[in-house]
């Protein structure tokens, strides 16, 4: 894998983690997207999306629990190890959410692999996340979201052990400029 590199982008819902993944995808780098694996496989077993993510909610802990904690990066991996086959050199993973996840991504991809954890203002995140067109949530549901991935999917780790954190509490622009200011530093 010589010359590959791998951003992974982490952050709880709602701190922009899908404005910082489609600054870079609109620079032409591919994605592996953790939810779609969900998403496929929910649609595979016959399974309906709800509006409020409650089905989703349920089948990603369920999943993880009957497959193993690792079923989701597993997909994640085989995909990304596809794109490397196909000559991509740099590849996006949006949603890594696990703990055992990142150690697993860790230990398949040790020399090319960098996390960034996209953070903001608890208040902010919450404002946002009830504004999100098509998504949203009120603030006793995000917090019920936020407990729940933190509990049972081991949420914070990632975040936590990140290699480099944007505080998100501006524009897209300033996500865009530290994204570019990482990009540059890592040589991506």
């Amino acid at each position: 894998m010589d010359n590959v590199k791998i951003l992974a982008i982490v952050g709880m819902s709602g701190s922009g983690k899908s404005v910082a993944v489609d600054y870079l995808t609109e620079k032409g780098y591919p994605r592996v997207y953790f939810g779609g694996m969900i998403y496929k496989e929910m649609e595979k077993r016959g399974i309906i999306r709800t509006e409020d993510g409650e089905s989703e909610k349920h089948f990603r802990e369920m999943i993880r629990e009957t497959e193993g904690k690792d079923w989701v990066v597993r997909q994640a991996i085989a995909e990304a190890k596809d794109l490397i086959a196909a000559g991509q050199k740099r590849i996006i993973l949006d949603g890594v959410y696990t703990w055992t996840e990142y150690k697993i991504l860790k230990r398949e991809f040790p020399k090319c692999l960098t996390f960034i954890a996209i953070v903001v203002d608890k208040k902010l995140r919450y404002e946002r996340v009830a504004n999100r067109p098509g998504r949203a949530f009120d603030a006793a549901a995000i917090r019920e979201r936020d407990r729940s991935e933190i509990e049972n999917l081991e949420k914070g780790g990632p975040i936590v052990a990140a290699d480099y954190y944007i505080l998100n509490n501006g524009t897209i622009e300033d996500v865009g400029t530290r994204l570019d200011e990482i990009l540059k530093e890592i040589e991506f």
